[in-house]
């Protein structure tokens, strides 16, 4: 009966279907979850301008700098009108990425060029224009900093504004009901305001950008599925070319066969039908078959992502990244606005409780103010809490916004990357001293807040019995840690397959943890994408771990698995996967597992 449901739901991966027949397939990053099917809807200028149209008159060169004043104002009222509702819809750090824009669009240096190259060479203000976008353009290409390289999107973004008020025909999505996937050459974030909130694209696919690009973050805010990385789509695939984009595995193809075509629109439709039976489910708690409750927690960048949390039945919010308000900020968020922001993900998420992560910047999450350290390892090199030796004020001040805001909820402070015990001792001195500082000056703040370490090195784990003396809690980041313990980039295509959470050293390692922890008495919750997988499920609860920290879009799937589980055959899934030596045979054998409780499993899983 399994075997023929598992048939009825969902279609094998493309790369298996022999008989399918597609034009071309790409395999990109997904960064967030779908399946959707559509035309193509490739957001480009018909026409880019020259960079030398002059003024047929040199009386015109006044007329010019006039044009482009005008565009300067009209832009910077979209873009603060934009940044409002933005923020009113999906939070304070959305809202930031345009006030950045009206920022740039202020600047004076980039004014006086603009219209010193009108002057100067006695050309069009869109001329002028186009020069300066080119100039930066090879100023951002010269950066070695990936993350810095993807806030070119947002002077391109600024740029193709001015040239829209400026004259140049810009192509606007048809009207109409029929499915649409954005195909560009990255997310900008005008068109996350401009056209993605109106719910008018099924998915978005770009060529370049990243997991840390403003538009990205958007995307993900706004719940829609989007792959990137996804090299040469734009030279194969024009507006109307017909397309099957399956965001779990990365996965587009272009004018699929009708085949492939009617079966990965069956499988849209039951993916949007098997969310939305779970979905209904969110005022459901998580209690496992026999009885045991399950905390499931989320993992949230902003207000909304907290709201979106609440919507799905969380119970809480387990890990909030603190770094995202910095890396959608022009500049350096003061104390009070960092007060300000982090109150509202409080009062926003459910039953007000939180984990608040302390900056996590540096590796693949650079901000220039920051000074950007080109390393040969980024990931393991000078970022997160080893950062607070060389900028402690920096840490004091996010520090004491979070006792400051936490008076609005039940807050509790996530140190990320400690690696050592020394780490962990000078970083509590540090929340110790900025306590008594605002006692000092009769600031209200919480008075006593627990603090837990992030466990994501592999010395952490090991030495975790050491650690837990100095902690209120523990998380598990299995995102890093497992990447650290498999020595592999998980951003990497070559070896992004040894971080699969598969392997039988990884389930021994997490279960190491949890013992001591269970042991010493602090609760320990799991966090990555590891805690969404329906896959882990099982071990995870067979090792005592009942809390579970994920992104929101999975929580409904999770929380129906654990209501079909019984917890007393989870101990002897565990054993059995201790005892694998290989990846394949773990991961068979907790799919084979997984389906007998989660029919569904392989339509709403990777």
């Amino acid at each position: 009966m399994l075997q023929s449901n598992r048939a009825r739901l969902a279609p094998q991966p493309l790369e298996a279907q022999a008989r399918f027949w597609w034009k071309m397939k790409w395999k990109g990053l997904a960064l967030a979850p779908g399946v959707a099917v559509g035309r193509a809807f490739v957001a480009q200028s018909r026409s880019a301008p020259t960079a030398n149209q002059r003024v047929s008159d040199p009386s015109e060169v006044d007329l010019e700098q006039r044009r482009f004043d005008q565009a300067c104002a009209i832009s910077l009222t979209e873009l603060q009108d934009l940044a409002d509702r933005t923020e009113k819809q999906l939070g304070a750090e959305s809202g930031a990425i345009f006030r950045a824009h009206a920022l740039l669009l202020q600047d004076p240096l980039l004014l006086s060029k603009v219209k010193s190259l009108i002057v100067e060479k006695s050309i069009r203000a869109e001329s002028a224009v186009q020069s300066t976008r080119e100039e930066f353009a090879q100023m951002f290409s010269r950066i070695q900093d990936p993350v810095l390289q993807e806030r070119m999107a947002d002077v391109n973004d600024v740029f193709n504004r001015l040239l829209g008020h400026l004259g140049e025909e810009q192509v606007a999505p048809p009207e109409g009901d029929d499915p649409l996937i954005l195909v560009s050459q990255e997310i900008l974030p005008s068109m996350a305001g401009r056209w993605l909130e109106k719910g008018r694209f099924s998915a978005i696919l770009t060529e370049s950008g990243g997991s840390t690009g403003h538009g990205a973050i958007l995307a993900r805010s706004l719940g829609i599925p989007a792959i990137t990385g996804l090299r040469g789509l734009l030279k194969h695939v024009h507006t109307g070319t017909a397309l099957v984009v399956d965001a779990r595995e990365g996965l587009v193809v272009a004018d699929p066969g009708p085949e492939a075509l009617a079966a990965y629109r069956k499988m849209a439709r039951e993916y949007a039908s098997i969310f939305g039976r779970l979905v209904e489910n969110r005022a459901k708690k998580s209690v496992t078959a026999d009885g045991r409750t399950i905390e499931l927690l989320a993992n949230v960048n902003n207000a909304a992502d907290a709201r979106m949390a609440t919507a799905n039945g969380a119970c809480g919010v387990g890990l909030y990244r603190t770094e995202y308000l910095f890396l959608t900020h022009p500049t350096v968020p003061d104390e009070e606005e960092q007060v300000g922001v982090y109150r509202e993900v409080i009062e926003a998420a459910p039953g007000r409780r939180a984990v608040l992560r302390t900056l996590d910047l540096g590796g693949d999450k650079q901000v220039p103010w920051l000074g950007t350290q080109h390393e040969a390892n980024p990931f393991m090199g000078f970022r997160s809490i080893r950062m607070v030796r060389k900028h402690p004020e920096f840490f004091r001040t996010q520090v004491r916004a979070i006792l400051r805001a936490g008076i609005h909820g039940q807050i509790q402070i996530l140190f990320p990357m400690v690696s050592h015990l020394e780490e962990l001792r000078q970083l509590r001195r540090e929340v110790r001293r900025c306590m008594v500082d605002l006692a000092r000056r009769g600031i209200p703040h919480v008075d006593s807040v627990p603090l837990g370490i992030l466990v994501e090195v592999p010395s952490a784990a090991f030495m975790i019995r050491q650690l837990l003396p100095e902690v209120d809690f523990v998380s598990i980041g299995t995102n890093d840690l497992i990447q650290y313990f498999m020595a592999a980039d998980r951003d990497n295509p070559k070896v992004a397959h040894l971080c699969e959470p598969f392997n039988p050293a990884v389930f021994r390692l997490l279960h190491h943890v949890a013992k001591a922890c269970a042991s010493a008495g602090k609760p320990v919750t799991l966090c990555g994408e590891m805690a969404g997988r329906p896959r882990c499920l099982l071990p995870l609860l067979g090792m005592g771990i009942t809390r579970l920290s994920m992104t929101p879009a999975v929580m409904p799937t999770v929380r129906e698995a654990v209501s079909r589980t019984r917890l007393e055959t989870c101990g002897e899934i565990l054993r059995k996967v201790k005892r694998f030596r290989t990846f394949s045979g773990a991961r068979r054998y907790l799919t084979k597992a997984t389906l007998e409780v989660l029919p569904d499993l392989e339509i709403i899983d990777t």
